[in-house]
């Protein structure tokens, strides 16, 4: 025969439902979330797809036309860039698709490319073999090398070698490889800097702003013969 529980036994039945409804939820809550998926490792492989052929549904063009093979551009208004740090280089790429570098060509091509790609091709670049260059100028060498090492005391300009690297090989994923590049890319740039056009360096913008056109057309010779 069925018996009618007491009220107490009812409360103390709902009560233990409750208590074990709450266990549960604060045994989930407690559970330590998913980490997230792991971010897509670069592929050099197609970086450097990419940088030889293009990609002319999306209108995207070789970067060996106008970077040399391997990055090691022969055309002096363009950057070589063979051996550049692939953090560095992928920040550029960024920074182009910004008003902080903003110029004509690049600043094109970088929006058409998703971010996994601007990866893909700095790290492909990265593993590129830098060509050395060579001084031009033998009259402004000694000036050139005396920025470089030393700056420029008076006018509070720093060693470039202080960030650089003695070797202009630079700091991966702080301060770009020097050692080598064109004369007259590394001038413009120290150009742009000065002008403001380029804004995406402030402590480069500082420096080039207290160099004379002769300091900078003197180290930019300089650092195309460093090795």
């Amino acid at each position: 025969m069925n018996r009618a529980f007491s009220p107490l036994v009812q409360s103390l039945f709902v009560a233990l439902l409750a208590f074990t409804a709450g266990a549960t939820s604060a045994a989930e809550a407690a559970k330590p979330a998913a980490a997230p998926a792991p971010a897509a490792k670069a592929d050099p492989a197609k970086g450097g797809a990419l940088f030889g052929d293009g990609d002319t549904a999306r209108g995207i063009p070789a970067c060996v036309s106008c970077h040399g093979a391997g990055g090691n551009s022969t055309i002096a208004a363009n950057p070589k860039l063979a051996g550049q740090g692939a953090v560095y280089l992928h920040k550029q790429l960024v920074d182009f698709t910004t008003p902080e570098r903003n110029q004509a060509i690049m600043t094109t091509y970088a929006k058409l490319l998703t971010d996994d790609e601007k990866k893909n091709i700095a790290a492909y670049l990265s593993t590129q073999v830098a060509k050395p260059g060579a001084a031009k100028n033998k009259d402004t060498v000694e000036l050139g090398k005396k920025i470089y090492r030393g700056g420029i005391a008076e006018k509070k300009v720093p060693a470039c070698a202080s960030c650089h690297g003695a070797n202009g090989a630079g700091l991966p994923a702080q301060y770009p490889r020097l050692a080598g590049q064109n004369q007259d890319y590394t001038y413009a740039q120290l150009g742009l800097f000065s002008s403001g056009h380029r804004s995406n360096g402030p402590m480069m913008a500082t420096i080039s702003k207290r160099m004379s056109d002769d300091e900078m057309k003197a180290v930019s010779d300089y650092i195309a013969g460093l090795k």
